[in-house]
């Protein structure tokens, strides 16, 4: 790569984004587009995936077409493009037939710099022929694990998406993720037919996020705990039904949240409606199953909450990866007990795919689980599961600044067991749970399993004890659970050494959890001093107004780390104001003064 191509580079990244140097590998990605090579870009939410080819697009000629799943991520794009002085459209079914020949007209016209795509438009053959008949500088695949047949985002429209290069020979490609584990980043390459592609990956630590898992003891509480102290703050809980969503939203209203609802079964004008206001206005927290969030570039988003286990350590850390976009500390905390682990290997069982599917969903869940009940940092498996090492504890994690008391959970284990197996096999943790603790139920006397040996010999623990007991067996693999037959609990080959006192196994004592530390500050705005603090919100005010009137979201004019910035340094001129990250050359003619108006009445 010639030096002057990056040097160009560097200037558009200077003058028209505002920033001095180059993050993580971004610099590499640009190079190998500026080369005319297909590139693979693996990047942290938050990373700066975007940057790797919108400047590209604005060095070398032509227009670069950049393919997304979601119409309000391309709109967000391009708004932000906008308020950045690039040319940038985009063409999807929420345009009306004029304005998408207008479009269409610039295109052709070589005004525009950057085009957005759905997977599904591009391979329209009117769309080809629009495409073939321009300049095209660099096709961008963006949210490229969507292509993972077996991943947690799959979309059928992009696996047309391997024509791209035959349709548009010479022209580099790029797909973009943050999301993909080894053999998923194999899967993309393949599945897009990429040419020797430079594999860029830049790390999956998000060192800004302080994760927190506990088990589910009752919801609500728990979430409310949680939630206590961050009034104010944006954030998303994620539930696993519309039913729920529904009602964990009536119960954060009724403790004076802002809370919003967000599921497939809602009206499309309504779900648009909502996810407009959590972008637009601060302190919004939105409830909601797995439909919201691709796509959803609100930098300022404090935590994600999970009141029920997702599918897979993917989708986890796709989902957590919503938190701290502005490299701010946020929180992922999550919640999870029997009756999830339960639910989601139903759904599995259940499911009309093939074996080769269900053998594949449940490892994810089984690593999911297991990442779940470490005992140990919780950053160092997250990251290794995506083939990132990492041999220091982290410091920012439940296990780190709380680690969980253990116990030897032999003895417990074995009676457990037993029971399963003296009551036949065929019935679920309650029933079972039931017999060890002497309970003499309709359905215990029923079956007559008063009369068995293991009647009553529970007495050590609690319900929720023997609970935590029968989980954290099915996690480790010393105890099955068949969906097919109601959650029924059976012993495995893993159960055998147990029983004859083979194996000793150590469990978490969850009646001993600890709470674990918070960050110091929920973001650096927090730590302010309270002359700043009150420079800080002067600006953001000046900020929500410029918005107001222009009906973007406020991050689109500033974020709040540039805010920060200007509260820290007070610039006095345009000159130095557009020294401050994130201030470029059409930010500063457009917003300068009022900003300076701001900082200098702050004296």
């Amino acid at each position: 790569m010639p030096a002057a191509g990056l040097d160009e580079a560097r200037r558009v990244l200077r003058e028209v984004f505002g920033f001095e140097a180059f993050r993580g590998r971004q610099e590499a990605a640009v190079a190998a587009a500026l080369a005319g090579r297909d590139a693979l870009v693996l990047m942290p939410t938050g990373g700066g995936k975007s940057l790797c080819y919108q400047v590209p697009a604005l060095v070398k000629r032509g227009t670069a077409v950049v393919v997304s799943p979601l119409i309000a991520l391309m709109q967000d794009q391009v708004r932000a493009l906008a308020a950045s002085g690039v040319p940038a459209a985009f063409l999807n079914s929420s345009l009306a037939p004029e304005e998408q020949r207008a479009i269409a007209a610039r295109l052709r016209r070589g005004e525009l710099k950057l085009l957005y795509l759905a997977p599904e438009r591009i391979v329209q053959p009117a769309t080809r022929e629009l495409l073939g008949a321009i300049e095209l500088s660099l096709v961008a695949i963006d949210e490229a694990h969507c292509v993972s047949q077996w991943g947690h985002d799959f979309r059928h429209d992009y696996l047309a998406l391997d024509a791209l290069g035959e349709w548009f020979p010479g022209v580099p490609r790029m797909a973009l993720t943050a999301t993909a584990t080894p053999e998923t980043r194999r899967e993309i390459v393949t599945r897009l037919a990429l040419r020797d592609p430079a594999v860029l990956v830049g790390g999956f630590d998000r060192p800004n996020i302080h994760y927190t898992v506990q088990p589910k003891v009752d919801g609500r509480r728990q979430l409310a705990a949680f939630l206590d102290g961050r009034r104010g703050q944006a954030g998303i809980v994620y539930c696993l039904t519309r039913r729920k969503v529904e009602a964990t939203v009536e119960f954060l209203r009724g403790r004076g949240f802002d809370a919003l609802p967000y599921h497939a079964g809602l009206p499309a004008a309504v779900r648009a409606g909502n996810q407009a206001r959590f972008q637009r206005e601060d302190g919004v927290v939105v409830v909601a199953t797995i439909a919201f969030g691709m796509g959803i570039d609100k930098p300022d988003v404090r935590f994600v909450a999970h009141l029920d286990l997702p599918k897979s350590l993917e989708a986890y850390y796709q989902e957590t990866g919503r938190a701290g976009r502005d490299g701010e500390p946020a929180e992922a905390w999550m919640i999870y007990g029997l009756e999830d682990v339960v639910r989601l290997r139903q759904r599995v069982d259940a499911s009309s795919a093939d074996e080769a599917y269900k053998r594949n969903e449940r490892s994810k869940l089984d690593a999911l689980l297991g990442w779940c009940e470490v005992t140990t940092c919780r950053r160092r498996p997250l990251l290794a599961y995506f083939g990132e090492q990492r041999e220091d504890d982290c410091g920012r994690c439940d296990v780190c600044c709380a680690p969980p008391a253990t116990r030897d959970g032999t003895e417990a284990a074995q009676k457990l067991l037993s029971a399963v197996y003296r009551t036949g096999q065929r019935f679920g943790a309650a029933h079972v749970i039931d017999v060890l603790l002497g309970h003499a139920t309709d359905k215990v006397v029923q079956h007559r399993h008063d009369r068995l040996s293991v009647f009553g010999i529970g007495h050590e623990l609690d319900a929720r004890g023997w609970r935590s007991v029968v989980r954290q067996l099915v996690v480790r693999g010393r105890l099955g659970v068949e969906a097919s037959r109601f959650g029924a609990l059976v012993l495995t080959p893993a159960s055998r050494p147990l029983l004859r006192g083979e194996e000793r196994l150590m469990l978490r004592d969850d009646g001993a959890i600890r709470a674990a530390a918070r960050p110091a500050a929920a973001g650096s705005a927090s730590a302010l001093a309270p002359a700043d603090r009150e420079l800080f919100d002067s600006l953001r005010a000046c900020r929500r107004e410029l918005a107001a009137a222009q009906s973007v979201p406020p991050y689109v004019i500033f974020h709040d780390r540039t805010l920060l910035s200007m509260v820290e340094r007070r610039p006095r001129t345009l000159h130095e104001l557009l020294g401050i990250p994130g201030v470029g050359q059409a930010k500063l003619e457009r917003y300068g003064e009022r900003f300076l108006a701001v900082l200098r009445a702050a004296g």
